[in-house]
């Protein structure tokens, strides 16, 4: 297996991070017996600190970002990060529509002057993990606004606009 077979991109804090090495990190913790949260999330950074950089001052963000993949991993429940910054997922596994919709965001993103982390979500079992959901679909900071269709340009403008807003209201909180 070469360094670049074993690549995962995971959300850290704001920022989405590549990651070397976590599916052997996490089949390897699995094996373990630790008797809380906080021992799996030390272990792990520690593992993969070895294999990637992670800079002293976001060690606790890598070590809670390592604890939530462990928890998917092992199919338990995990709390989802509340999303910092708008973050746009387009899910489908590279249909005509999918490709479309991923263009289209991209378009709005642009003539609008929104920025955002966009990400094209082409894996089924990641796709499955927002449950049965048709595709294409678009989701905004965590919620699923389209499915099964291609929204209008226009709506799409607006709940890119109503997810910065919200985050703007929950910021001054």
């Amino acid at each position: 297996m070469s360094p670049t077979d074993d690549f995962t991109k995971i959300k850290v804090g704001k920022f989405t991070v590549g990651i070397v090495g976590l599916q052997e990190a996490l089949e390897e913790t699995a094996q373990k017996e630790f008797s809380s949260d906080e021992e799996i999330a030390d272990h792990l950074l520690q593992v993969l600190k070895k294999k990637n950089y992670v800079p002293p001052k976001s060690e606790a963000d890598h070590a809670r970002a390592f604890l939530r993949e462990y928890k998917k991993f092992k199919g338990e429940p995990f709390e989802m990060e509340k999303p910092q910054g708008l973050e746009v997922k387009i899910l489908g596994p590279g249909c005509p529509n999918c490709e479309k919709l991923e263009q289209m965001i991209f378009r709005v993103m642009a003539d609008s002057n929104i920025a955002g982390d966009v990400e094209h979500v082409r894996d089924l079992t990641e796709i499955a993990n927002y449950g049965l959901v048709p595709t294409p679909a678009l989701v905004i900071n965590g919620e699923i606004k389209s499915s099964g269709r291609l929204p209008q340009e226009r709506q799409v403008i607006q709940w890119l606009k109503e997810a910065l807003e919200d985050q703007y209201i929950g910021e001054s909180k």
